[in-house]
Order: structure tokens, then C-alpha cells, then sequence
């Protein structure tokens, strides 16, 4: 198995990085846990977007899933598409409201949005705490985290190895559960753990660096990989912070960074 990094940067697309984005590559499937703002473009530079098998969303915020309008207009007005989108469907992973974001993000007015559907050409599957989904050979779990909206980590399992992605989230015992004994844990890491404007983070939104190292020690994993910085912080300093707490290898990830499972 292996991670490609589409996107990366926390919040929104940054100077360097589209939003958050990451193919997954597991035997012969091949699909993308989330799809922000500028990823689709970076997808196509490493997979042709109509091999993928499947679309997985954390959960709904735009850093994390602005992208798709964009997909649903390659899979409808492509002018040579090599098979037919509306027999082929592709399969999309999303929290339940997921059919009704999309077709308000995708129409242009209020009145096509009443009638916007987009099951033509995605099949779509609401994701709940505790679900379980198989995209080719890979099997994927879901756990309800601790974010302001409907938000899930995601565990995927493929020959023996293990990813889990954090999606967004505050501390929370689920991740732990769901990363336990994982090779690698995706996770974010939205700010410093002290700033001016507080001696400890905000519960219920997203992680320190030094959260993120918390978690993936009392996990045991065997890799932590740092994401979803903010532009306007410095990733070294979430990566210091992990540092402080985790004793396994930490890397920060990088746009178009490929990382082996």
C-alpha cells in the first residue's frame, strides 16, 4: 500500500499546497480520502481521474471536499470519456448529507438546486460511526471524531498493512482506538499546543502537534505523519512538538510526497 499527498495544507489551499487530498494505492484499487480546494488538479498529475475506484470523505468542511464539484463536471461533460459515467458509477464514502452539499455546492442558482441530482453519476455511500466499506482488496473503517460537524476518522487495512487518517478532529479517545497498532497514522495537526491566545487548544476542532504525537504514542503506531498545517503556522514547529511525546519516526508530509505503508 502506498499514500500520495495531493494536498496538504490546513484550512485552505496555502502558497504551496492545495487543501487536503491523499491517494491511497492498495494492490489494484485506487482511490483519494478526501478532495479540497486544488486537489483534483494534483490528482491528475499522478492517476487519470477516471481510475479511481472510489471517493472517501472525512467529512464536510471545504478544505476537504471543495474539489468534487469538479470531478462531477469531468464525469458528466468529458468529451471522450473511456467508459460510460452513468453505468459505471463511481463510488463515493461521505457523511449522509454528502448528496445534497454536493448539489447545492455544484448548481449555479437556487432553482437548479432543487433539482440537481448527482446519483447519474456517483453511487453514493453514507459513512456512520463504525462503518465498514471494501474498495477492491482494501478494507476501510470509519469512527466518529470530535470536530464541529458530522467528521470521521478513517482506518484502512490492505495485506497485513495499516493507514489510518485522522480526518479532522480534537483529542479524542476514538482516533486512539481506531489507530491502535497501526503502521502509520495520517494526522492532522491544525495549530501550535501554546499561542497568545491560549495556554492549552480549543477542545472539539483540531490538534496540536503535540496532541497529534499524544495520540499516535498511546496508539502505538508505528509512524506518525503530520498534516493539515495552516499556512499560516510553521509545520517544523507541529513536528517539534510531536517530537516531545512520540518516540517513533515523525515526518511532516510534503505536497506530491509518496509514502509507502
Amino acid at each position: 500500500m502506498r499514500m500520495i499527498v495531493l494536498g496538504c495544507s490546513g484550512s485552505g489551499p496555502g502558497p504551496t499546497s492545495p487543501a487536503s487530498g491523499y491517494l491511497v494505492e492498495a494492490g489494484d484499487a485506487r482511490f483519494v480520502l478526501d478532495l479540497g480546494n486544488g486537489t483534483l488538479g494534483a490528482l491528475a498529475r499522478h492517476l487519470d481521474p477516471w481510475r479511481l475506484d472510489a471517493v472517501v470523505f472525512s467529512h464536510l468542511h471545504p478544505d476537504h471536499c471543495a474539489d468534487f464539484t469538479g470531478l462531477a463536471v469531468h464525469r458528466r461533460y468529458h468529451p471522450r470519456p473511456p467508459v460510460d459515467p452513468t453505468t459505471q458509477r463511481l463510488a463515493v464514502y461521505a457523511p449522509a448529507a454528502a448528496p445534497e452539499r454536493f448539489a447545492a455546492a455544484y448548481a449555479p442558482d437556487e432553482a437548479e438546486r432543487a433539482v440537481t441530482d448527482l446519483t447519474d453519476v456517483f453511487d453514493f455511500h453514507p459513512i456512520t460511526d463504525g462503518a465498514y466499506a471494501r474498495i477492491g482488496q482494501a478494507e476501510v473503517h470509519a469512527a466518529a471524531v470530535d470536530h464541529p460537524c458530522d467528521a470521521y476518522a478513517l482506518r484502512i487495512e490492505h495485506e497485513g498493512a495499516t493507514l489510518v487518517y485522522s480526518g479532522d478532529t480534537g483529542p479524542c479517545h476514538a482516533l486512539v482506538e481506531l489507530s491502535r497498532g497501526a503502521d502509520v497514522l495520517l494526522c492532522e495537526a491544525g495549530w501550535p499546543h501554546v499561542t497568545p491566545q491560549w495556554d492549552e487548544p480549543p477542545p472539539g476542532v483540531h490538534l496540536s502537534g503535540r496532541q497529534a504525537g499524544e495520540h499516535a504514542a498511546a496508539a502505538g503506531v508505528g509512524r506518525l505523519l503530520i498534516t493539515h498545517v495552516p499556512a499560516w503556522y510553521d509545520g517544523e514547529e507541529m513536528l517539534a512538538e510531536a517530537r516531545t511525546v512520540f518516540d517513533g519516526p515523525v515526518e511532516l508530509v510534503v505536497p506530491d510526497g509518496a509514502y509507502p505503508i
